[in-house]
């Protein structure tokens, strides 16, 4: 989750890779997965969707016990504001949720207006930025 993600498991971090342009996106779940590599896209077993993954420098080490590498990976599920605008979250955001706009590789990202939901902020307004209607 998130908010339980330290800022040093990120150290070795280099890019960020998206599948899908995040433009359009109020919000992407992350979390550290366990993955066999430091580079590459990985395997996928949630439900929903990829939406990103992050690469690691070649000084990450793997785990001692199963040889595996921290590292972040971006998704969506069924359910998300992106496929159901009025659904579960056309308010509020789940827990391991970040606005895609303020992530980035050694940043863990934070929750913003935009991705809970709410109205859009002065400076949106003033920027010609629009959150999408639910």
């Amino acid at each position: 989750m998130s908010a339980l993600m330290e800022t040093e498991q990120l150290a070795h971090e280099t890019d960020l890779v998206w599948l899908e342009d995040t433009a359009a996106l109020d919000y992407v779940r992350q979390s550290l997965d366990r993955l066999p590599t430091r580079r590459g896209k990985p395997a996928y077993h949630r439900a929903g969707r990829m939406v990103g993954y992050a690469t690691l420098s070649g000084e990450a080490r793997s785990s001692r016990a199963s040889g595996t590498f921290l590292r972040r990976v971006f998704w969506l599920l069924p359910h998300d504001r992106d496929v159901q605008p009025a659904g579960l979250y056309s308010s509020g955001a789940p827990s391991e949720a970040v606005d895609p706009r303020t992530v980035a590789p050694r940043v863990k990202g934070y929750k913003t207006q935009r991705s809970e939901g709410g109205p859009a902020s002065e400076a949106m307004r003033e920027l010609g930025i629009s959150l999408p209607k639910s």
